[in-house]
């Protein structure tokens, strides 16, 4: 197993936070097509139902395809992947969260799926050169430089097999100093993921734009921060200010710039699905590997 550091990452903490405050197994987001209704008791369907698109784009699981699951969070998905037949590995480099997908793993006594500890850049693709059928990121691929990411995926995919990526990536409007713009971070800029593809030698096949399935996420996560997270935080805040007034005034003076950041990114209200929708695109991409001449 591949190691890295003991530290718990912000990345880690979210995974942990939700199973905690919300009950999911993962914390991708769900896909909230016109059937299912918008609300917390829902979302471990709509999240079902974006596992299943991305199992969708994948080969039959015959025997031999292969899975590389980049960023694989809790492992539930690539449970998901056993159950229904594939070989499937799983990239991690958060050590609390290995344990978790090891856990997970046991229920499928037998299997031989490897846990690389590690980030993606530090895979050892040499050892796995054209290994692959598929190799999945589920918002994973914005962590990763794509000047790494795609070398590496030419390399340990086979000829002719599949990328699937979904994430959300910056639209043209990232930076324009509306308000919100810097509500929402991470993701790459979809110009620049375009621009990276075409020197590749990935092959485009499906390319859907799914933010509006995907946006009522952040309108009950805001829901959830507004009315619920908010009022506790500001109890807290008043029981310290109170009790603690040194502590609390010496606190405030030192964390000031990162308390307000916290306050604009996620209590100013701007996390909504409107301002996520201009901000990010949430896409659903297939690539192929050119299959050998």
């Amino acid at each position: 197993m591949y190691m890295a550091t003991e530290k718990m990452d912000s990345k880690e903490l979210g995974l942990v936070l939700g199973q905690q405050l919300l009950g999911v197994d993962d914390l991708h987001y769900g896909l909230w097509e016109n059937d299912i209704e918008v609300s917390f008791n829902n979302v471990t369907k709509a999240q079902q139902r974006y596992t299943e698109k991305l199992l969708s784009a994948f080969p039959p699981p015959a025997a031999g395809v292969r899975i590389l699951d980049i960023g694989c969070g809790t492992g539930h998905i690539l449970s998901q992947m056993l159950a229904r037949g594939y070989q499937a590995d799983g990239v991690i480099p958060a050590p609390g969260l290995s344990k978790l997908v090891q856990q997970r793993l046991q229920a499928f006594p037998g299997n031989t799926s490897k846990i690389f500890q590690c980030t993606f850049e530090e895979f050892p693709a040499a050892e796995y050169r054209g290994y692959y059928d598929v190799a999945l990121f589920s918002e994973s691929f914005q962590y990763i430089p794509m000047r790494e990411s795609l070398p590496l995926l030419e390399q340990i995919v086979k000829p002719g097999g599949l990328v699937v990526i979904c994430d959300f990536f910056k639209t043209e409007h990232h930076k324009d100093g509306q308000p919100g713009d810097r509500s929402f971070g991470g993701g790459h800029r979809l110009s620049n993921f375009y621009e990276a593809l075409a020197n590749s030698k990935l092959q485009l096949e499906i390319d859907q734009d799914i933010t509006k399935l995907v946006s009522p996420n952040i309108a009950l996560l805001n829901d959830l921060l507004m009315h619920k997270i908010k009022p506790v935080s500001e109890t807290l805040g008043q029981f310290l200010q109170s009790n603690y007034p040194k502590s609390y005034w010496l606190a405030s003076k030192l964390l000031r710039k990162k308390l307000d950041r916290v306050q604009y990114k996620y209590f100013s209200g701007y996390r909504s699905a409107e301002i996520f929708e201009r901000y990010k695109s949430y896409r659903f991409i297939v690539c192929r590997v050119p299959a050998s001449n």
